[in-house]
């Protein structure tokens, strides 16, 4: 019995090495109008490629894989751009091919901005077109002299017209709102700025020596008044924000503090 495992055990493993298992690698993304390349290496053994087919979506692809290097081609497979690809490298286990552009698979902030509106109750509005893969749009909002993220929204990722909403809390004064993408080149893609000016009353704060909270209100009419707020230490850190008409302050230790509110800047002390 002894002899016979060990002749099975030898048999399977001058099996493994003749026919050495497959692996799979995986790229998805989507397409943007260019093809890959591919460095395709012996296996350990010296024979034979590493590669052994290559499919597109599911399909067996007709390029010619047997080289040192070869070109996948995505041009031919009938895809619109922003169309999602799968690509199934399948290869021997004992060696791995090498991609050398996979980024052409990521989306790329190519979108060209047709309209963009703010309305005075907030409604911010943009339409685009050329886009060539899902990417966020981020809204942003220029208050306390920085551009603010106040939201975001999918981008559809393909190359005709679409249009976007997004509801903004707007401020006293003149509004700006604008978009920003950023694709896997870090490189933001900007939009210029909608603006309207806001009929909304200016707000103030109160106290300014702080027990538990603070609240905002019209400077005008006294009347209470909801606002974004932030809430920086004396050292530069963010320790509270959020949207209302008071900040409870009952958790902050005692000093002073920054506020940003309104279109506005403040300081308090925490008692």
């Amino acid at each position: 019995m002894f002899k016979l495992l060990s002749f099975f055990a030898l048999f399977c493993l001058a099996v493994f090495q003749i026919f050495p298992q497959s692996a799979i690698l995986l790229l998805e993304g989507n397409y943007q109008g260019k093809n890959l390349f591919v460095q395709n290496q012996f296996g350990s053994g010296g024979v034979g490629f590493c590669v052994s087919e290559v499919l597109i979506n599911g399909n067996v692809s007709t390029d010619e894989i047997q080289s040192s290097a070869f070109e996948i081609d995505l041009k031919g497979q009938k895809l619109n751009l922003g169309d999602k690809v799968e690509i199934k490298i399948k290869h021997k286990a004992d060696c791995k091919p090498r991609v050398l552009n996979p980024e052409v698979l990521k989306p790329k902030s190519t979108y060209e901005l047709v309209t963009i509106n703010l309305s005075s109750d907030g409604t911010f509005s943009w339409s685009t077109k050329n886009e060539s893969g899902k990417l966020a749009y981020i809204v942003e909002q220029f208050r306390w002299n920085k551009w603010l993220k106040v939201g975001e929204i999918e981008g559809a990722g393909t190359p005709t017209e679409h249009s976007y909403t997004f509801k903004v809390s707007l401020h006293s004064g003149k509004n700006q709102v604008r978009v920003r993408q950023t694709d896997y080149t870090n490189i933001p893609h900007v939009s210029k700025s909608a603006e309207v000016n806001s009929s909304l009353c200016e707000l103030e704060f109160s106290p300014v020596k702080v027990s538990t909270s603070i609240s905002f209100s019209c400077a005008a009419s006294k009347d209470p008044g909801s606002t974004l707020y932030e809430i920086y230490d004396q050292y530069g850190n963010l320790v509270k924000k959020g949207f209302g008409d008071k900040i409870d302050a009952g958790n902050l230790s005692k000093g002073g503090y920054y506020l940003n509110y309104d279109n506005k800047f403040g300081e308090f002390i925490k008692k």
